[in-house]
């Protein structure tokens, strides 16, 4: 690239991971990129989408003009090339990785960022933490908005034999849509129900005891709710087969995830036999974790 041409790249993510609603999230192998041209001139931003304009509001420049509002100095005027990876209101965090790279974007042409200062101007915006520290920071993002409304996040590495078969039903799925069927209160019983399986995912993932994640994964406090909004969901979840280590719900919906070490093909059929009776295509996946936190927060080609 030429000294005034650079790259940036956000992971997408998976979120909740079953019991662990708003909380818990895994960065993964499916990108949003940024090929941004600085030209001449100040304070024009110009957009052009390479697989197809956004539905709806450009998340990347809602977030970089956020920032700009906050400091207003001039900064200098772009063209932003965006192609990306992720499908749109699929549950696999576009609109946090489109987030992030907004904020991105003016850091790389304006000045670095603390890394909390990032972590909380995401949250903002994006209203919950999960999808957004992934984005981040990669790995298994953990994540804790304090009474302040401020968040604080953590990373923890994910397994690496530890891959994730998502099926992507073609029927996009809003997260303002997904949420308004949760319910207002829970039970303390679904509370603690929740409380015990986060702690053995977290106990799971952590000493690769992965014939426990088919308990861990269960849930209460989102997944029944959506099960009438996610065609399969509620079949997938009963799935069992020996290399399938267990099955949630990816963020808000309405793609499916199943875990798997290896015989990724059986896993895949399994999941393709629970969701065959709805009447909606689909698409399959195998995705990796980014463990990278680096390579999700730096450019991959700095301005000069």
């Amino acid at each position: 690239m030429r000294a005034n041409e650079f790259e940036i790249q956000v992971p997408g993510s998976i979120a909740n991971i079953g019991p662990g609603f708003d909380t818990l999230a895994v960065a993964v192998q499916l990108y949003l990129r940024l090929q941004v041209t600085v030209r001449d001139g100040a304070n024009t931003l110009d957009f052009e989408f390479l697989n197809g304009k956004p539905d709806g509001e450009n998340y990347i420049e809602r977030a970089f003009r956020f920032l700009t509002r906050q400091r207003p100095e001039s900064f200098p005027s772009l063209l932003v090339r965006v192609e990306s990876e992720i499908p749109p209101k699929a549950g696999l965090g576009s609109s946090a990785a489109a987030t992030v790279a907004g904020l991105r974007l003016y850091e790389t042409i304006a000045e670095p960022l603390p890394g909390p200062g990032l972590l909380n101007a995401a949250s903002a915006l994006e209203n919950h933490p999960d999808n957004v520290a992934a984005s981040l920071l990669g790995g298994l993002a953990i994540s804790c908005q304090l009474p302040d409304r401020s968040v604080f996040a953590v990373r923890l590495p994910w397994p690496e034999s530890l891959s994730f078969i998502v099926l992507t039903p073609d029927h996009p799925l809003p997260t303002l849509e997904s949420r308004k069927v949760l319910p207002r209160f829970v039970s303390r019983e679904d509370a603690v129900f929740n409380l015990q399986r986060v702690a053995l995912l977290l106990h799971a993932v952590h000493r690769g005891e992965f014939s426990l994640l088919r308990e861990a994964l269960r849930d209460r406090l989102h997944q029944p709710s959506r099960c009438k909004l996610v065609p399969g969901l509620s079949r997938a979840l009963e799935l069992e087969h020996p290399d399938l280590l267990g099955v949630c719900l990816s963020g808000a919906g309405p793609s499916i995830v199943a875990l798997a070490q290896g015989n990724f093909s059986a896993v895949e059929e399994l999941l393709e036999e629970a969701f065959r009776p709805a009447p909606c295509p689909y698409s399959l996946r195998r995705l990796r974790a980014h463990q990278d936190s680096n390579a999700a927060l730096e450019p991959t080609v700095p301005v000069s």
